[in-house]
């Protein structure tokens, strides 16, 4: 099957299904399956790190968020 008539089915498909199809391949392309298993430890660790200053009572700036998950690429 070539890109174009995949492409063509998925113009048929109702709106809610092009939305799932959209949202799989997304969470395919950009998701925690797209990382390395590194790298998937040390995201899920720094977000538990996160939780717990959370839970602590400390507050960080989106920018200090940023900077702290910026070695993690979200394009």
């Amino acid at each position: 099957m070539s890109i174009e008539q995949i492409e063509e089915a998925i113009q048929k498909l109702p709106a809610t299904e092009r939305e799932a199809l959209e949202s799989r391949l997304l969470a395919r392309r950009f998701g925690l399956e797209a990382l390395s298993e590194a790298e998937r430890t040390e995201l899920l660790a720094s977000l538990d790190e996160a939780e717990r200053d959370i839970d602590e009572g400390r507050s960080y700036t989106f920018d200090q968020v940023r900077q702290h998950l910026g070695k993690f690429r979200f394009d």
